[in-house]
């Protein structure tokens, strides 16, 4: 029978395993992976020994046997320690994953009794992989570069390989314009805020890995002289954007001329769930020059953040 005859939770029907796999599949978009940024994290055991530690977490597993085989949500409650085998000799690579063997389409488990979603070592994997090496059903967390006559694993020999299904995005943009001249800036190489420029307030959510940040100022203010410095952008209170430089030779008359400033930033864990302000900064290359910028009540300010989520 090509279509199922009943949808899901029809009232007093009976659906196969398979309908409620399709079901999976299509709430994951088709995709899989993790759930959120810290599931499923692979990490040295407590004291550091012969294996790793998987924390607990949950994600979606697309089949690969059949291309109806639907997704497989799996989750594990606590923390689960993986042996790895020494290494003798030669350095080897090993790679876990989260596996299910479902006999339905593979295998002869019987899940009347035996896991049908385990954790799994592929050893000897190629040291760049990334990627499950054959067709087997499920998704890589880690690959395990290990040092020749090895025995212990430790962090550093841990490459994180999870990947979330449908990681979250939120943007939000927040507009100015000043009321009034701000104070010159370029008399010094010390950055400074433009004063009449109080910036835009952005709440972190507390899934967020990095902050795509910018801040379009249309346009700066240019007078007293010709104007070399920079302009940054900076969120919160220790990340600063990467600095765009503000050339101008125009000499002594005012004039207008806009500027942007924009860069990716991972955001620590003190950010997450706080609100933190992003705020447009410049300074002279050369302190004790005539030339001066402002923003004043020709000038709007654009300050753009969209947040987004990653393995952590």
């Amino acid at each position: 029978m090509a279509l199922f005859p009943r949808p899901i939770l029809t009232n007093g029907a009976t659906h196969s395993a398979q309908q409620f796999r399709m079901l999976v599949r299509d709430l994951a978009a088709n995709a899989e992976g993790i759930t959120e940024g810290d599931d499923l994290k692979v990490t040295q055991r407590s004291t550091p020994g012969g294996g790793v530690t998987v924390g607990d977490g949950s994600g979606v597993i697309r089949g690969r046997a059949n291309v109806f085989q639907g997704h497989y949500a799996v989750c594990n409650v606590g923390a689960t320690d993986v042996d790895i085998a020494a290494t003798g000799g030669t350095g080897r690579s090993d790679m876990l994953i989260i596996r299910v063997e479902d006999p339905e389409y593979e295998g002869s488990l019987d899940p009347q009794v035996d896991d049908i979603n385990y954790f799994q070592i592929i050893s000897n994997v190629s040291s760049s992989a990334t990627t499950i090496p054959d067709g087997r059903t499920g998704i890589p967390l880690a690959r395990i570069d290990i040092p020749a006559s090895t025995s212990t694993i430790t962090n550093a020999m841990i490459k994180d390989l999870r990947k979330i299904a449908n990681p979250r995005r939120q943007r939000s943009i927040i507009t100015q314009s000043p009321t009034s001249t701000s104070a010159g800036i370029g008399s010094l190489t010390t950055l400074s805020y433009f004063t009449t420029a109080s910036g835009g307030t952005f709440a972190v959510p507390d899934w967020a890995t990095k902050a795509i940040v910018k801040i379009d100022i249309s346009p700066i203010r240019y007078n007293l002289g010709d104007f070399w410095g920079q302009l940054s952008a900076a969120f919160g209170p220790s990340l600063v954007t990467q600095a765009v430089n503000l050339d101008d030779n125009q000499g002594t008359g005012v004039r207008r001329i806009p500027a942007v400033v924009a860069d990716t930033l991972t955001l620590p864990d003190s950010y997450r769930g706080t609100s933190q302000i992003l705020r447009a900064q410049a300074a002279a290359f050369e302190s004790g020059k005539p030339g001066r910028i402002y923003v004043d009540g020709g000038t709007t300010l654009v300050y753009d953040v969209q947040f987004e989520e990653a393995p952590r």
